[in-house]
């Protein structure tokens, strides 16, 4: 884990690139949002907002209220806003995790139409990616048992890190419970999960590695999206670190910003995060800047462009401190953050 690395999964590759970089990516994305829509649909379930509902005296099987749904996810805090509820539920309508019940409308809409979880109705389709997927929630719900003691707190080369786990303590465990054989067969199944960016590596080579835990839902690592999550309940990981390439052409210090006359536009951004998250990838040291994001994010709606400068956080400089305390403050703090940046005047 080198100085300056950005939130995300320290499983990804910084030197990967191209085709299969690009597939890497699509890959974990995919992962992130079923795993999302997992723990989306298993929470309604527990709460009676999935149920079996009649229309014109036909009934419909395990469905939801699109309206009701919306103001469920505003009231839970899961979204701040109905437009941001519904772009929520369109990602997972354009994954086909949820859709209409008669497929007459691919747009979610905000009204009293019945939707259903493709899980519920047999029509999910279970290549061996999403089975991969599947399995790590598995796990994740069964590590995540309160008589389980796997998951600990750990301390690597200064950095904090919740919910890790020692890879040779996992795969004895992964035997005991049956979910392998062997060990070999642990370590293959374990080699998967990786692919799939449903576990990561947080520490350096070392001949046993700590690992984090499976992922909630990471619609927030740097190994998929890079961007930070915002939700308490549907993406609970902690930040991890990776190392991909800087997208700044040069160095830039704290005291070339301040420097009076400066070719640096100072701006404002309020963003308001939503149940995937803000949005965006801060990484770097005395300054921060901004890595990348996502185009279709909270962040991007702001105004946010990859190269700024973080300058202040909610009020708070933060021109002279690294990634981790700018993460730490935006990972801890409320849904709507103010941030504050520099960006090279064009010329």
């Amino acid at each position: 884990m080198e100085e300056g690395g950005s939130t995300g999964s320290a499983a990804s590759d910084s030197s990967t690139s191209g085709s299969g970089g690009a597939q890497q990516r699509e890959l974990e994305r995919m992962a992130e949002v079923l795993v999302t829509g997992e723990q989306l649909r298993l929470r309604l379930h527990e709460e009676k907002v999935i149920k079996d509902r009649r229309h014109h005296l036909k009934t419909y099987p395990n469905c939801f209220v699109a309206k009701e749904l919306i103001d469920w996810l505003i009231e839970h805090k899961e979204a701040s806003d109905r437009e941001t509820a519904i772009k929520l539920m369109q990602k997972l309508a354009d994954r086909g995790i949820i859709h209409h019940v008669c497929d007459e409308h691919k747009e979610f809409k905000d009204v009293k139409l019945f939707y259903r979880f493709r899980k519920d109705d047999g029509t999910f389709p279970l290549d061996n990616e999403v089975k991969a997927f599947m399995r790590g929630q598995r796990l994740y719900e069964k590590l995540m048992s309160p008589e389980n003691t796997l998951l600990q707190p750990r301390e690597e080369e200064g950095v904090k890190y919740e919910r890790t786990f020692m890879a040779s303590e996992f795969l004895d465990w992964l035997v005991q419970e049956g979910e392998a054989t062997t060990r070999k067969e642990a370590e293959q199944l374990c080699h998967r999960l990786m692919e799939h960016g449903i576990i990561q590596h947080v520490s350096p080579s070392k001949e046993i590695k700590i690992v984090s835990a499976v992922r909630r839902s990471s619609m927030s690592s740097c190994g998929s999206s890079g961007y930070f999550s915002s939700s308490p309940t549907l993406s609970s990981s902690p930040p991890v670190l990776c190392n991909p390439k800087s997208v700044l052409k040069r160095p830039v210090t704290s005291e070339e910003l301040l420097t009076p006359g400066a070719p640096y536009a100072r701006k404002t951004f309020t963003i308001v995060g939503d149940a995937v998250g803000w949005g965006f990838v801060v990484r770097g040291s005395k300054p921060c800047h901004i890595q990348a994001v996502d185009p279709s994010g909270p962040a991007a709606a702001a105004g946010m462009k990859v190269c700024q400068f973080v300058v202040s956080v909610n009020g708070l400089n933060v021109l002279h401190v690294d990634y981790r305390t700018v993460s730490n403050l935006i990972l801890t703090g409320p849904r709507t953050i103010v941030m504050e940046v520099m960006e090279e005047l064009e010329c």
